[in-house]
């Protein structure tokens, strides 16, 4: 599929043909592909955890525990996904890498980053596992887990303390699905959100 095709055919699947497994060589290019993000003085920060099977009905055990009922209706199809994998950030990755010598840092404060690029980038290579989905001609959506269930999850699969679950990306083959309501919102042009030279210019 043309790269092009591909950005514009993504978008959030939320509901999946339960009897159609992912096959093992589509799961494997999605997460190698992901692994080609970039990173922060290639720091690599980050951990993806798959869940299929049994322990992907783990992962709903807990997450879907005593719900609302909107929430009920939201997670129906996304259960269906067989395959999840969960993101992680590890920020000492990062602290630990620019308090190597060639980065000319002498200690691991915190505060010298503008911004957590241990998230950024966990999320730059999720996209590119959403875009490996879409060429693969499959559907993904990608979620954050319920806050309060966060901690009982990493409990129960044994993740180490320092990895910070970024959200959830459920992949498999499309089923029937409604578009989200969202979306009536409309897509910001550039025009709106591209500022050229100095913020209150717009125009080209």
């Amino acid at each position: 599929m043309e790269f092009g095709e591909v950005v514009r055919r993504r978008r959030m699947v939320r509901n999946y043909d339960p009897d159609r497994p992912v096959a093992d060589e589509v799961r494997e290019r999605i997460l190698e592909n992901g692994l080609r993000a970039p990173s922060g003085g290639f720091s690599q920060g980050w951990a993806f955890l798959t869940l299929e099977g049994d322990d992907r009905e783990r992962y709903w055990r807990i997450a879907a525990e005593n719900p609302d009922e909107k929430y009920v209706e939201w997670v129906t199809g996304l259960r269906r996904a067989p395959l999840l994998i969960l993101a992680f950030a590890h920020k000492d990755a990062y602290l630990d890498r620019y308090a190597e010598p060639d980065k000319g840092r002498t200690d691991r404060d915190e505060r010298r980053w503008a911004a957590p690029y241990w998230y950024v980038d966990t999320g730059m290579a999720v996209l590119l596992m959403l875009q490996t989905v879409v060429d693969e001609g499959l559907g993904a959506c990608f979620f954050g887990a319920p806050a309060a269930k966060v901690g009982r999850l990493l409990e129960e699969f044994g993740v180490p303390d320092g990895f910070d679950l970024v959200g959830v990306l459920s992949v498999g083959h499309r089923a029937p699905d409604r578009r989200s309501p969202s979306l009536k919102r409309g897509r910001r042009t550039t025009a709106e959100v591209v500022h050229r030279g100095h913020w209150g210019r717009h125009a080209v």
